[in-house]
């Protein structure tokens, strides 16, 4: 059972693919439900509206509010990601592609779920990983990650080390460091949210991309900006 619930950002009748947001926020010392006016899900806000612009209306884009804050060992963000994952092959059917994009833990969700049979692409922006994270099996998905140097919460080196295991299985997996970039994402944000929406929308509609993610799709694997 779950208490997480999906907030629409943008549900076309015909969509192409999927793309499902995903919170950080730490945990508290009881169990708490997420609130959707805590500051880690409206720092999703304006990512998911940014992706839903870029695609076009070719995008269903929709944001998961976890059953608890943080991460609780019994039920995790990735069972909240499993859920979504079939609510939306439920309501928009089960062969489209859908993308993952989460920061924090909601980044680390997006990684340790990019394995599940729908998802095409994940990008984790200022993820809290442990470094022996990336130990996957990531066959034909493409990955993004995205770190600030200045992130003093979750550390840039271990997901670097997630970045480097990822990459012996996964079709293609891209780690740019975001000079000055802070844990909040609030400095840079144009950078984080970008990022994200580009990344997005080439992995699960084709569109060609230039700049950092055309690069990072042309191969290129570490990219400093």
């Amino acid at each position: 059972m779950t208490h997480a619930r999906l907030i629409d950002t943008a549900a076309p009748s015909a969509p192409r693919g999927i793309a499902l947001v995903l919170h950080g926020g730490a945990a508290r010392r009881r169990p708490m439900r997420v609130s959707p006016t805590q500051l880690s899900v409206l720092r999703m806000v304006p990512i998911a509206s940014r992706i839903a612009r870029a695609a076009k209306g070719e995008l269903a884009v929709l944001r998961l509010l976890n059953s608890t804050r943080g991460w609780d060992a019994h039920h995790t963000p990735v069972d909240d990601v499993r859920w979504a994952l079939q609510q939306v092959a439920d309501r928009f059917g089960p062969d489209l592609p859908v993308g993952l994009v989460g920061h924090s833990l909601g980044g680390r969700a997006a990684l340790l779920a990019a394995g599940e049979r729908r998802v095409r692409s994940a990008v984790a922006l200022n993820p809290w990983v442990y470094p022996t994270e990336g130990r996957l099996d990531l066959t034909g998905r493409r990955v993004l990650v995205v770190h600030g140097d200045h992130d003093r919460v979750a550390r840039p080196t271990n997901s670097a080390s997630v970045a480097r295991d990822l990459a012996r299985t996964a079709e293609r997996v891209g780690y740019v460091t975001v000079e000055g970039g802070k844990h909040a994402m609030l400095r840079r944000h144009d950078v984080f949210d970008g990022l994200a929406a580009d990344f997005t929308t080439a992995t699960l509609l084709g569109r060609r991309r230039g700049g950092v993610v055309g690069r990072v799709l042309a191969g290129e694997e570490w990219v400093d900006v």
